[in-house]
């Protein structure tokens, strides 16, 4: 099974794109030379193993020329103008484009001119000016370091030899394995191939088969697929599941002596009504000026996973859960996010706290930040707090008209008491008046319907539901804002300025003009606009829009082309920000269980807390990086599986019609949205019978020669299913009618 490892390695270990990082340090400034021990220092490496590895590359990178050694043992780029380092990101039509940080835009490269490099390999690449067009064109030279080698695909069998057949729509060539590399597998198995080499004379790669993942269309197969192609585990070594069930969970006097005693305050949990780990709580206390003390709680993941353990460099490269459509890969062993860290009701916890005071105004009075022990009184899913919300009201001096009440939502009923009423209501309060002041500071509001399948006990989906945001989830979000934000403050600023202290921040950069043109050309077809003249005309008008469409055929494709023109929120250590929440300063504070940034903000947190000084930016900006990346491949899974989920459910009707929506209009076929599902496939222009349709780019449409009938974006339509394909997780459509 593939593992992501840590930058910094054990002896004996292979440091991970350590090509890659030789030259980013390089390149940081051209003219300077650098020594092994500077290169290493800069990438957090100590140990005498990896400044091995570090000299034994630089060896061989000076002797290809790839770099050049100035001086002795000091070393700089090759600075050779017309050939430029970067990485290839390639087109589902073979063509791909060179992005280095030494052009403002990415290069185009034909597809004859990819060299066998693959998507997101390191490539040196030859840059030239095309005599016609004057534009930028580039050739892959070299494959300096594959960011992939293994694939996951079906094999294929002759009688002395195989192919495997990718998974992965951007894997353009099929890998080549002999007979006596086929490791057991059988014609028609899903397998793992690893490239071993790839000739210059050959077509295809050479590799062998890894692991046999059982057959095509087999439900755990194709799920351990996904996590397999994006590099993710799906299970726990042994050895880590017995290093969680060796650690000591017995909360001892001690602990709780060294903590903020809060074990009497009114707290209790709101999650998801599946949900198995509960990371967050509220606790709840009037105090006698009448204002609030509000707790946020957070498991204190890192009290159980301390630094230089197996158990935190598991957590460390996980970096996330992954959430799948019938399952969760977690970032901690059961026995941890499940158990002994999750803030289970009616049980002593230690946790890290965010605690305030706050008036009925929802204004901070007073804040405190550190270590407490708590214990949760009742156990919510969202159903049942809104429930609390919808049918009971305050009274002038703030107490509940309505008396203790009945709930029976998640097939259980109990009673809620007084105070907790009083307690849900007015942190329903405290919330909408936050969640309004941040609207009005320029937050934008991405209430996006969530789709949801109702599964069978063996994992098939029997039906589709939509989940959406109500006030309860609203109520939550804020407070967890609310931490996440001022701790984010208390460590970024001193004195109103920003501090030099090292944290970690998750940021949100401005969107790109180039994308919100793009964004205004396709809504003006639907009658909406944008104001793009400021930054808070811009949020306005993008809240205006996603409440119009909220509910419409067309919302799910405008809210997620609104949401392709955000930048991505990503973790550093260089702090721009939050746009999309309108924050100066925002941080990961309140989900440890599932998120590694959150374990080191705490321990950061605590750091800071205890007088410690401020450590290097460059080993936590490497970490950022790393779980950036890990958040990436983890929605990518979890995009996966809900495809796959939607073509298995689709294989089930098959001979129905559905009414759609156009959402797609590309020169090989028009994407269409099932309203009733939001399940999208493609009809293809070629099964369109009736004309013989052309693309019109601009108008976003195609358009038939004879009989010049337009089909263009946001069309309504009525298909039925023309094939399934559960291996690529595609859906093919019949076109009944353009028109409903």
């Amino acid at each position: 099974m593939s593992r992501k490892k840590k930058i910094y390695k054990k002896k004996g270990k292979i440091i991970k794109d350590l090509t890659r990082n030789i030259f980013k340090i390089l390149n940081e400034n051209t003219e300077k030379t650098y020594n092994y021990k500077q290169i290493s220092a800069k990438m957090g490496i100590s140990d005498t193993d990896g400044k091995t590895q570090i000299l034994k590359r630089l060896a061989e990178l000076t002797a290809n020329r790839k770099i050049i050694e100035s001086d002795r043992g000091k070393y700089q780029i090759n600075q050779d103008k017309k050939y430029h380092i970067g990485t290839l990101d390639l087109t589902s039509n073979g063509n791909g484009y060179f992005i280095s940080d030494d052009f403002e835009k990415d290069i185009f490269i034909p597809s004859i001119n990819i060299n066998h490099a693959l998507q997101d390999d390191t490539v040196k690449a030859y840059v030239y000016k095309k005599r016609r067009s004057n534009k930028l064109e580039a050739d892959i030279v070299e494959v300096l370091e594959r960011k992939k080698t293994e694939f996951v695909g079906v094999l294929q069998m002759n009688k002395t030899f195989g192919f495997v057949i990718p998974d992965n729509r951007k894997m353009y060539a099929d890998i080549f394995v002999s007979q006596n590399k086929i490791n057991g597998a059988e014609d028609g198995d899903k397998v793992v191939a690893t490239i071993t080499n790839w000739p210059d004379n050959s077509k295809n790669p050479f590799g062998k088969i890894t692991q046999v993942l059982g057959k095509p269309g087999d439900h755990n197969t194709e799920i351990h697929s996904i996590l397999l192609e994006y590099g993710l585990p799906f299970e726990f070594p042994t050895e880590i599941e017995k290093a969680a069930e060796n650690l000591p969970i017995e909360i001892t006097k001690k602990d709780i002596a060294s903590r903020r005693d809060m074990r009497a305050d009114l707290t209790f949990t709101i999650d998801p009504k599946d949900a198995k780990d509960f990371d967050d709580a509220l606790s709840f206390t009037t105090l006698k000026n009448g204002n609030y003390e509000i707790g946020i709680h957070i498991a204190d993941v890192s009290h159980y996973l301390q630094e230089k353990t197996i158990l935190d460099d598991e957590a460390y490269d996980r970096a996330t859960s992954v959430y799948l459509v019938d399952r969760v890969v977690p970032m901690l062993p059961e026995m941890l996010s499940n158990g002994v860290c999750s803030l289970i009701p009616n049980e002593e916890k230690l946790t890290f706290s965010a605690v305030f005071e706050i008036d009925k105004k929802a204004h901070i009075i007073n804040q405190w930040f550190g270590r407490t022990v708590t214990y949760s009184d009742q156990r919510f899913a969202y159903e049942e707090a809104q429930s609390i919300i919808e049918n009971c009201s305050l009274s002038e001096n703030s107490k509940p008209y309505t008396m203790p009440i009945d709930i029976s939502i998640t097939d259980k009923e109990y009673t809620v008491t007084l105070a907790i009423v009083e307690a849900t209501l007015v942190l329903d309060k405290l919330a909408k008046i936050m969640r309004k002041r941040r609207m009005q500071s320029g937050a934008i509001s991405f209430d996006r319907v969530e789709v949801k399948f109702q599964l069978d006990e063996d994992a098939n989906p029997t039906g589709v539901y939509f989940k959406e945001s109500k006030d309860a989830n609203k109520l939550i979000e804020e407070f967890m804002l609310l931490a996440n934000k001022k701790v984010a403050e208390f460590i970024g600023k001193e004195q109103g300025k920003p501090s030099k202290n090292t944290f970690i921040y998750r940021v949100h950069d401005e969107p790109n003009e180039d994308k919100l043109a793009s964004l205004q050309n396709i809504i003006s077809k639907f009658g909406y606009k944008i104001n793009t003249e400021s930054k808070d005309n811009l949020s306005q008008s993008l809240n205006k829009l996603l409440s119009d469409v909220h509910g419409k055929a067309e919302s799910n494709m405008i809210e997620t082309l609104a949401i392709r023109t955000m930048s991505k929120a990503t973790y550093t250590t260089q702090n721009i920000g939050h746009y999309g929440l309108a924050f100066d300063y925002y941080s990961h504070f309140t989900s440890p269980i599932r998120r590694y940034p959150d374990v080191i903000t705490h321990r950061l947190l605590q750091h800071y807390l205890d007088g410690g000084t401020s450590p290097k930016a460059d080993i936590y900006e490497e970490k950022c990086k790393h779980a950036s990346k890990m958040e990436e491949l983890a929605t990518k899974a979890e995009r996966d599986s809900i495809k796959y989920m939607q073509v298995k459910y689709m294989q089930e009707h098959q001979e129905e019609e559905f009414e759609g929506v156009i959402t797609g209009v590309t020169e090989w076929g028009i994407y269409v949205e099932i309203k009733s599902n939001k399940c999208e496939g493609m009809v293809r222009i070629r099964d369109i019978k009736d004309d013989y349709y052309i693309f019109d780019e601009k108008q976003y449409a195609i358009i038939g020669q004879s009989t010049k009938n337009v089909i263009t974006l946001g069309d309504d339509v009525i298909v039925k299913v023309k094939k399934t394909d559960l291996e690529r997780k595609h859906l093919d459509f019949w076109l009944v009618t353009d028109k409903i």
